[in-house]
């Protein structure tokens, strides 16, 4: 009976083990899950989105590719747009609140047809309740 004990509480300690992953691993799942589904993403003026993990910065970075030209009234309906789209996806778990809180910070690029920034947002546990208000 004891010797059933030990062996059933090491099979408990190996699956919570392998059951609990750390931030950087989840980094690396969240990217490969996102790209994976990045052709299925649909918003305005969005024709291409992809994510890359930086695993030592503790950083995601995702692109938003437009087809909008580089000018200022892109780049001021753009930074709406792009606040809206990012307080979206946070709602439906697109951007994990819980990567946020495990310190993972989010570099966020919506970008003109000719690749320059319209508009950057950063989401980390400072700014991740101001976007979703």
């Amino acid at each position: 009976m004891k010797r059933i004990s030990q062996i059933l509480s090491m099979i408990m300690m190996v699956l919570l083990l392998v059951g609990c992953k750390n931030a950087k691993q989840k980094l690396q799942e969240y990217v490969t899950a996102y790209n994976a589904s990045a052709k299925t993403f649909k918003a305005d003026n969005v024709t291409l989105t992809t994510a890359r993990g930086y695993i030592n910065d503790d950083k995601i970075e995702l692109r938003f590719e437009t087809a909008l030209e580089q000018n200022q009234a892109n780049k001021m309906a753009g930074d709406l747009a792009f606040s809206k789209l990012l307080k979206e996806m946070i709602k439906k778990d697109q951007i994990p609140k819980d990567l946020v809180e495990e310190g993972i910070r989010f570099d966020a690029y919506f970008l003109a047809d000719d690749n320059t920034v319209l508009s950057k947002k950063v989401i980390d546990k400072e700014s991740i309740s101001e976007i979703i208000k």
